[in-house]
């Protein structure tokens, strides 16, 4: 048995679309991080970018269960003294809607080089709009 290795020029990259609308917004960031980081595909290896472009509409609708609406706290630090800043989830989807599963995927992807160069394949909108539809992306269901 001899292990397959894909340069990643060669590799064959799709591209697909979810729509987030009333999906849960950690269902929504797992499977586009699993198809991001390309364990879908035979070809998959930890150190190489082999996935798949994903674009994410209706972000601006995503569902999160219990009080997280108003309970959940993300912070993020200005580098100043005392410089620690929090929004609600129910704040920060009002002012910058793409964030909350932005954050979430980038969690779920590798610290370090390939998991910032995996957070730039995917694309996400907070309408229904898809800004790439010259892709002809495969829908992909949550």
């Amino acid at each position: 048995m001899k292990t397959i290795f894909v340069n990643e020029k060669d590799a064959v990259r799709n591209w697909y679309v979810i729509d987030a609308a009333d999906k849960p917004l950690g269902r929504v960031a797992a499977k586009a991080a699993f198809v991001l980081r390309g364990k879908h595909k035979a070809t998959f290896a930890p150190n190489q970018e082999m996935g798949d472009y994903v674009v994410i509409i209706n972000a601006d609708k995503v569902l999160v269960t219990g009080n997280k609406e108003t309970d959940k706290m993300y912070y993020h630090h200005t580098g100043f003294v005392g410089g620690l800043k929090s929004h609600s989830f129910e704040k920060l989807i009002e002012k910058h809607p793409e964030d909350p599963l932005k954050l979430a995927i980038k969690g779920m992807l590798p610290n370090g080089v390939l998991g910032r160069k995996l957070l730039k394949n995917v694309k996400i909108v907070a309408g229904s709009e898809n800004p790439h539809a010259a892709q002809n992306a495969q829908p992909l269901e949550v």
